[in-house]
């Protein structure tokens, strides 16, 4: 149970970290999602800018059978990186972007 509380801490931080910042255009809310019961977490932003509508999903990582899943990721730098920068060990992170054939050819865990 101490791993899956400090792998929720760690994503929070990263999400509490990127909804500070505000996009450069448009009248863009940020808007960070933390469903610790089921343990999905989200990071969207949505408002108007001058191409018309915008409601997109930032980054969304999961914790699913003990690993964190990162389901989508569009930071310059990458939500893994973070992951890794607060400690949690590549085996445990899934990048569920991929497809699960060529997830063996990425270095993290595969299911």
């Amino acid at each position: 149970m101490e791993k899956l509380e400090q792998y929720r801490q760690a994503i929070q931080t990263i999400i509490k970290r990127h909804a500070e910042y505000t996009p450069s255009h448009g009248e863009i809310e940020t808007l960070p999602l933390c469903d610790t019961i089921n343990d999905n977490y989200l990071l969207m932003d949505f408002g108007w800018d001058r191409t018309g509508r915008v409601h997109a999903v930032v980054f969304h990582v999961r914790i699913h059978h003990q690993k964190i899943w990162v389901e989508w990721d569009g930071t310059e730098e990458g939500v893994t990186q973070e992951l890794l920068d607060l400690g949690v060990p590549k085996e445990d992170i899934v990048l569920g972007f991929y497809r699960p054939e060529h997830r063996n050819m990425t270095g993290f865990a595969v299911v």
